[in-house]
């Protein structure tokens, strides 16, 4: 196999936008891959805010960029603005890859994928499961419709009360419920004996929110280690710091873990197979950029 990797005339362009986007991974990530595969594409990081988002996508088009990546904030416009909508984009409300299939823009969210199949590389199987998930934002949102999609048989969704992401997520219950067989339930994050309750019959628990993230490392929204039970599989969306409160304690109790660290890997690779049709190399960037 030839591993040159040279931009010349026929090279495709994919990218991302959003704000901030210098500290992304991805570009590495999707060059490498381009690189061990000789595929002739080249992917870039744009700083693009919501003023500018729409003269970017134009821009793109009438570059005839093959596709793209949307992060913060761009997923739920990239939504909006999408001509076509995968199963996940349209139960999600948010698109974070396109693809441009001559100037009509299919969108799909793969970031529900990645995390999803970072938890059965853990030993986890979402179908006919109980899950307990904590968070509405974007990344609960992703992660609920796609569990939903992978035929878990029902799904606890704990969020602040009265706040727009919960309102978003009550939406994309309704979403959901026409779609999808899976039993959905949103309740306070307040609610601890619903909680506790939820957990008891639950075979994964998922933090989905920023609690615990670094530099607030002390902080957990399971305040009793009484409630996790060795049977549940823990996994949080966090990997700065790699073992989090709440994994700690549910290590400590018994339970398997996992981090979020593996969700961007795996939301990458679904995102390179809709670009190019092809698999990533996905062992290989394992080792080089998430060990």
């Amino acid at each position: 196999m030839n591993h040159s990797f040279e931009i010349n005339g026929k090279t495709q362009l994919v990218c991302l936008l959003g704000s901030p986007v210098s500290h992304s991974i991805s570009p590495a990530m999707h060059n490498e891959a381009f690189r061990l595969l000789n595929l002739n594409y080249a992917y870039l990081a744009f700083d693009v805010n919501e003023e500018s988002f729409e003269r970017a996508v134009e821009g793109l088009l009438s570059l005839r960029a093959a596709g793209w990546n949307c992060t913060m904030p761009l997923k739920r416009l990239m939504y909006e603005r999408a001509d076509q909508l995968s199963d996940a984009a349209l139960l999600s409300g948010a698109v974070n890859t396109i693809v441009n299939q001559d100037g009509v823009l299919w969108g799909d969210n793969t970031d529900g994928y990645g995390f999803m199949r970072s938890m059965a590389d853990a030993g986890f199987e979402a179908r006919d499961s109980h899950i307990t998930l904590l968070g509405s934002g974007g990344a609960a949102a992703a992660i609920l419709a796609q569990a939903a999609l992978d035929g878990a048989r029902a799904i606890h969704v704990f969020a602040r009360s009265a706040s727009a992401s919960t309102r978003l997520i009550e939406e994309e219950i309704r979403r959901i419920h026409g779609k999808c067989a899976c039993r959905l339930n949103l309740y306070d994050l307040a609610d601890s004996a619903q909680l506790k309750k939820s957990l008891a019959e639950s075979q994964a628990l998922i933090n989905a929110s920023s609690v615990g993230m670094a530099p607030r490392t002390d902080a957990s929204l399971i305040t009793d280690p009484s409630w996790l039970h060795p049977e549940l599989m823990v996994g949080d969306v966090i990997y700065n710091p790699r073992e989090t409160l709440l994994l700690k304690t549910a290590r400590e109790a018994g339970c398997r873990t996992f981090n979020g660290m593996y969700m961007l890997l795996h939301q990458g690779a679904k995102a390179f197979q809709d670009w190019t049709g092809i698999e990533m190399p996905v062992e290989a960037i394992r080792q080089k950029y998430f060990q």
